[in-house]
């Protein structure tokens, strides 16, 4: 069997060709024309030997040459070959329309995938990976086999032919070529062996690479920074090094097949031209006589015979890459999707409860537990706490981006995990500490929160959380196009802000919502963020103590669990955890 790049899954080879049936069986029509179209081609090949051979012994003898068949003769192949032409060119068309339309669909069955994975799944793959399983891998997966398969058909069936002819030819002689066949095939099984590990391993330090340049263009500036240049240059080279060794590998081996099945041809090609010759002048007359036409025939057919099994050498090493480019597409999207929850939706008013949660990502090592929180419709939740103490895992676990392990979270009395998903998340308002920007216009960006926005409500936002102003100094204001280079960090969070005012959510959760700006933009955005959390159950994670001061109820979290709650005056008016993360700032 075959082993995936994802840890713990495993494919074996029955159940990767039943994947690669299963995904062209709705071009079973195209392909039926296209084999069909291959066994026109092949057909026309294998007839032109016999008129050539034909024209061959009507000039044989001196004076006496017909050249009214060597005419017909010229015709004939002219117009086979004209068949044949159009055949192919043909098979090209249909061939590709299949090959790029399964192409199409895998990459967009990916793209469906990678949207409908958890967060779970989705940490365990590096992008690097992701995105060499979806380019690469489902080229190699598609060329490979499709196109591989065409050419292993046209390439039996070649065979299969010239073996016939041959047989009606001379038996002795076409029994000598089957003989040798085993030959051909046990030295062409030999080499793809050592091939397709070594295109396995191919596969696996692609996506190595790949992740680590991805990795390398994303955080250009702290490489720099730490002037990191030197080491990142030597994991590359260790990288690019193994890689470069695996792919000699791959194909040195693959390259033997070509040589090596020709000699054997060659050798074959030699015997058939022996023996034929022999037959020809009479001195040999087992399986029957051999004209001077007859003979040529045979010569043009060991050749058809031998050349199939070279192609075919050379299709079963491409397969080779292939399955294991299919492989890891298919492990790709065989990953468990979310599901949808329950089927409770609609609005809902933003009573929160956890009772006795735990959770943890790597189960080996607690992080959340024994958490229990009630939050009433309308209130203010702060959570403070050092680093590292589960501040964002519980918004993860909130918004269902992760499940707890152990214990409930209610929203209006519903058990979460009844409630319908993309319902839950749509009462949910969020703004992270990373800021997400799509390339497209100022508009569009805000739009992602609410896609039936008028221009005038995206203006009334926009200066409620005082990103109208540099908006407008863009070069198209509103329509000016931007993406994740085009502004700073606090001009992204504006916008973040802004979409999230526009999609009026029912429940609010602000990740350090306001820590890419400066003081007095803060000072205005929380002047802002009142407003929208008037009436609205809202969770505020931040470090800046001064942003949660007008807090309903602040949550003081410390390896997991909660130590300490209270308004900001109760947690300062005693000796607390809290009062001393605020005096230390």
């Amino acid at each position: 069997s075959t082993h995936s790049a994802i840890k713990g899954v495993t494919m074996t080879k029955k159940q990767v060709f039943s994947r690669i049936l299963k995904e062209i069986k709705p071009y079973t029509f195209l392909i039926v024309i296209s084999l069909l179209l291959n066994v026109i081609t092949v057909g026309a090949s294998l007839v032109v030997p016999v008129f050539v051979g034909n024209a061959i012994d009507v000039m044989i003898d001196v004076g006496n040459v017909d050249f009214s068949i060597i005419t017909k003769t010229i015709f004939y192949v002219i117009g086979i070959t004209i068949v044949s032409a159009i055949s192919q060119f043909f098979i090209s068309i249909v061939n590709n329309r299949v090959t790029y339309s399964v192409l199409k669909s895998l990459r967009n069955g990916m793209i469906e995938k990678l949207q409908k994975i958890s967060l779970f799944e989705a940490d365990r793959r590096s992008a690097g990976d992701t995105v060499s399983a979806m380019l690469s891998d489902a080229e190699s997966f598609t060329d490979g086999i499709l196109l591989g398969f065409t050419q292993f058909f046209s390439g039996v069936l070649t065979v299969l032919g010239t073996v016939g002819f041959m047989l009606y030819y001379n038996r002795l002689i076409a029994l000598i070529v089957i003989l040798v066949t085993p030959l051909t095939l046990f030295i062409a099984k030999f080499i793809s062996g050592g091939t397709s590990k070594n295109f396995k391993k191919q596969a696996k330090l692609k996506a190595q690479q790949t992740a680590f340049i991805e990795e390398m263009i994303n955080n250009n500036k702290t490489v720099k920074a730490y002037s990191y240049e030197n080491k990142a240059q030597e994991n590359f080279d260790n990288i690019n090094n193994e890689l470069g060794k695996v792919t000699l590998k791959a194909v040195f081996f693959s390259s033997l097949t070509n040589p090596v099945t020709r000699f054997v041809n060659n050798v074959v090609y030699a015997l058939v031209a022996l023996c034929g010759g022999m037959c020809a002048l009479g001195l040999w007359t087992f399986g029957g006589g051999l004209t001077a036409g007859g003979l040529t025939c045979l010569l043009n057919y060991s050749n058809k015979y031998a050349r199939p099994f070279n192609e075919i050498s050379g299709v079963i090493t491409e397969l080779q890459s292939s399955i294991v480019g299919a492989e890891r597409v298919f492990t790709f999207l065989d990953l468990e999707e979310e599901d949808e929850g329950g089927l409770i939706e609609g609005t809902l008013d933003g009573n929160v409860k956890l009772d006795g949660v735990y959770f943890s990502y790597d189960k080996s090592k607690e992080l959340l537990k024994d958490l229990s929180i009630d939050v009433k419709q309308g209130q203010r939740i702060a959570i403070v706490g050092p680093t590292g103490c589960g501040k964002t895992t519980l918004i993860n676990l909130l918004t269902r981006f992760y499940d707890v392990d152990k214990g409930t979270i209610t929203i209006d009395g519903h058990n979460v995990k009844d409630i319908n998903r993309t319902n839950l998340r749509d009462n949910y308002g969020m703004v992270l500490q990373e800021s997400w920007i799509r390339k497209g216009t100022v508009k569009e960006n805000l739009r992602v929160g609410n896609e039936n926005a008028t221009d005038e409500e995206l203006i009334e936002v926009a200066v409620k959380c005082r990103a109208d102003g540099f908006i407008r100094r863009l070069p198209l204001g509103y329509d000016t196009v931007i993406d994740d280079d085009s502004l700073s960090q606090g001009e992204k969070q504006l916008l973040c802000i802004a979409r999230v005012m526009l999609s009026n959510p029912n429940i609010l959760i602000l990740d350090e919502a306001t820590s890419s700006v400066d003081v007095l933009t803060e000072l205005k955005i929380n002047q802002a963020f009142d407003t929208l959390m008037e009436g609205r159950t809202s969770f505020i994670v931040a470090h800046r103590l001064s942003t949660v001061k007008s807090a309903d109820l602040i949550l003081v979290m410390k390896s997991g669990q909660v130590i300490e709650k209270g308004t900001h005056e109760e947690l300062l008016s005693y000796d607390s955890f809290y009062s001393e993360l605020y005096k230390a700032l």
